[in-house]
């Protein structure tokens, strides 16, 4: 069975169906415990992603990545400038080690941001999308923020596929609160997205289209 990369990623959401699937998973996170770490088919790497490398011999099936956009996303823009110049060239330099990792590897992926500079600094997205778009797999991510996708390696988009009978998305992304975890709760991966990405690129289904 091959493997799936998953990279600044803390929580493991986009891994989990993977790691259903029988695929070995590596989620790689600087927040995680140093060395690797199993839980079932879920190995959590503490590590920097600058000096990381995928298991060598190993077969890649898929790869997401979620680069820190703190010092990239737009929504922050009036700040940009009292951030400085190394905070932005640190952000640039971490997510083009994930595209460095995802395009050598060959395999269908992504790449995660908000709405970023990164559009100008490399190429535009390629998708975007919102958590309720996917409420179908998870009525509970009935929520709006635009997000951003670098895609390649033959990824597929998924399609909408939203649950009816819901209210209107609120918008608690906008409205979280202050403290310690509101960059990781921001930044945490909706599951209905991750399900559906899954359905749409898991190998099997993509040679039942063909």
């Amino acid at each position: 069975m091959s493997i799936a990369l998953f990279l600044f990623d803390k929580t493991g959401t986009m891994a989990e169906p993977w790691a259903e699937a029988g695929y070995t998973c590596y989620c790689v996170d600087i927040q995680h415990p140093a060395g690797p770490a199993r839980d079932g088919n879920i190995i959590r790497v503490g590590a920097d992603i600058h000096r990381w490398l995928p298991p060598i011999g190993e077969q890649i099936a898929f790869i997401a990545a979620f680069p820190p956009c703190t010092h990239l996303a737009v929504s922050g823009a009036r700040w940009f400038k009292g951030k400085g110049l190394y905070a932005l060239s640190d952000s640039i330099a971490l997510f083009a080690r994930a595209a460095e990792i995802c395009e050598a590897s060959g395999a269908p992926y992504l790449i995660e941001n908000p709405v970023s500079t990164i559009a100008s600094y490399w190429r535009k997205a390629d998708h975007t999308f919102h958590p309720h778009w996917f409420t179908r797999y998870a009525p509970e991510d009935n929520y709006t923020k635009k997000t951003c996708l670098w895609t390649g390696g033959g990824f597929v988009m998924p399609e909408r596929m939203e649950a009816e009978g819901l209210a209107a998305p609120d918008n608690r992304i906008h409205f979280a609160s202050p403290g310690d975890e509101r960059a990781n709760f921001r930044s945490a991966t909706p599951r209905g997205f991750a399900r559906a990405v899954f359905e749409a690129n898991h190998p099997r289904q993509q040679r039942r289209a063909a």
